[in-house]
């Protein structure tokens, strides 16, 4: 008994020096051919972090520690003996040293990891002036929906995702205006944060992974739209939708039609903008790509 607990403090012990963001290590890299994404420490990226053993957790039945980021929580997935935690950065987080909570039966402990910089791209684009600088009735259409967006991708089921590794969802150019900081009319807006594939008006979306639509509806900006929920705060988003073919409430698997491709809300042309969140953060869906 007391060598026992002399092996479980000196593991808390352990456990302690990896409360310095400066002593841990950062994000590890994902395998090739694994169900991850691809690790990228960046605004707008995935971090895939290794979590300390913790004594009480492992055992191969034993319940994941809850895990949060800047109050966030986030998911956790089994990896051998021991667990991972994978992060999504959100484009206004500046680099530097970030940490994660990590609350177990052995107290709650702090894992440090690095935000590296990453320069994104300016696009300059020409709408419609209604679109930038809004009348009265329109903001008011804006500021009833936001929360509606908000609550869709900040959803965190306890469900297991079935897999982090996308399909495409539609078939067209991919574009790499993720995270580009965008110009309407000459006015700064906020980053893009998404993936636009061009196609034609009525092309066919179909879902890259199984899960739940949470949410559709029809928006300012992102016209007629469809949530996603994929699990552990896993969420994506397809917008500017010429119709929706799929219900709120449905379950979908990976290859069931969602929608059809359009040009509704604030666009330039007919394409899908495709959002993938973690932690209620939009992170490059490039990251998960098959």
């Amino acid at each position: 008994m007391i060598r026992h607990r002399l092996r479980f403090f000196c593991a808390l012990a352990c456990l302690a020096t990896l409360a310095s963001p400066l002593e841990a290590r950062d994000a590890i890299a994902t395998p090739a051919g694994s169900t991850l994404p691809e690790s990228s420490s960046v605004p707008g990226g995935v971090a895939v972090i290794e979590l300390p053993l913790i004594p009480a957790h492992e055992a191969p039945d034993a319940p994941a520690p809850e895990v949060t980021f800047e109050g966030r929580k986030v998911m956790v997935l089994r990896r051998d003996r021991g667990w991972i935690a994978v992060v999504g950065i959100a484009l206004a987080r500046d680099p530097g040293p970030a940490v994660l909570e990590i609350k177990s039966g052995a107290g709650t402990l702090r894992r440090g990891f690095t935000i590296n910089g990453k320069q994104y791209v300016t696009q300059k684009l020409k709408v419609a002036p209604g679109q930038v600088d809004l009348a009265p009735n329109d903001l008011a259409r804006v500021e009833r929906e936001q929360p509606l967006i908000r609550a869709a991708v900040a959803t965190f089921s306890e469900a297991l995702p079935p897999t982090l590794r996308l399909a495409s969802p539609v078939k067209g150019p991919r574009s790499s205006s993720f995270g580009s900081r965008r110009v309407f009319n000459g006015q700064a807006r906020n980053p893009h944060s998404g993936m636009d594939i061009a196609a034609p008006t009525g092309t066919p979306i179909y879902a890259p992974a199984a899960g739940k639509v949470i949410e559709t509806g029809d928006y300012f900006f992102n016209g007629k739209s469809v949530f996603i929920d994929h699990g552990m705060g896993f969420v994506t988003m397809y917008c500017h939708l010429s119709e929706i073919t799929i219900a709120k409430g449905a379950t979908v698997n990976t290859g069931d039609a969602i929608g059809k491709v359009g040009a509704t809300g604030r666009v330039t042309g007919p394409h899908l903008h495709w959002g993938v969140a973690l932690n209620r953060a939009f992170v490059d869906p490039a990251l998960f790509l098959e």
